[in-house]
């Protein structure tokens, strides 16, 4: 993903604007692995070989996304980090 792409993204659920954290990049620096971030309503969207996983929640498979959090959490030393908001 170019970093230029951000600019128009969105969040699926409440169309705000994201905060991307990157992770890796190729050598043309396109984005390989990072989060998008919702500052309104927190939800994070991981960007995973180039590509943002941005379906809405009910679309949403928690099973495939949260191992490679996982692996973040451990190679970049993030605190908890949840894909989607607690009530």
């Amino acid at each position: 993903m170019r970093i230029k792409t951000i600019e128009k993204l969105c969040c699926p659920f409440d169309k705000k604007d994201l905060k991307l954290d990157i992770f890796t990049k190729d050598i043309n620096l396109n984005i390989l692995e990072g989060i998008l971030t919702c500052a309104y309503c927190k939800r994070k969207y991981p960007i995973v070989h180039g590509v943002p996983i941005m379906s809405p929640d009910e679309y949403r498979q928690m099973e495939l996304e949260q191992p490679i959090i996982e692996k973040w959490k451990l190679e970049h030393g993030l605190s908890d980090m949840q894909l989607v908001p607690k009530n």
